[in-house]
């Protein structure tokens, strides 16, 4: 295993999951205070876009990050996770990915509203989908 790249990715997981705790306690609170720049953070938060089924998307990053955080911990000290763990964070690298390309859209072209701590969960996702790949591709030779 590349050491730079499991520690580069377990980093990035950890951002993101920070911003996703972040993001959670800014939805439930409505404290606008916490939107730093522009404001397009209580714009984005407050649109309709903001929950699927009443839960705060931000809990899905959550979640999503810790099931991914748990994984890197463990990739070593489980055989099951020895021999699966770079495909199954793959495979949720790229569930999540695809929902920050949803995301994405969603604030440039429908909300035309920019929120920097969504930038930097969508960021943080972004490197550690491509940082899956490079392990899964690293895996197979």
């Amino acid at each position: 295993m590349n050491k730079w790249l499991y520690r580069a990715s377990l980093a990035l997981v950890i951002v993101g999951l920070l911003v996703s705790i972040y993001m959670t306690i800014f939805k439930l609170s409505g404290n606008d205070g916490m939107c730093l720049g522009s404001g397009d953070c209580s714009t984005v938060n407050a649109s309709r876009f903001s929950e699927v089924n009443g839960i705060p998307v931000a809990v899905f990053g959550i979640i999503g990050y810790t099931a991914i955080l748990i994984i890197h911990l463990f990739e070593k000290r489980n055989s099951f996770l020895e021999q699966n763990g770079t495909l199954l964070i793959f495979g949720m690298a790229l569930t999540g990915f695809l929902f920050t390309l949803w995301l994405i859209y969603v604030e440039l072209v429908l909300l035309k509203a920019i929120c920097p701590f969504c930038v930097t969960s969508q960021v943080a996702m972004t490197l550690v989908f491509i940082i899956a790949v490079v392990r899964l591709f690293q895996n197979q030779e």
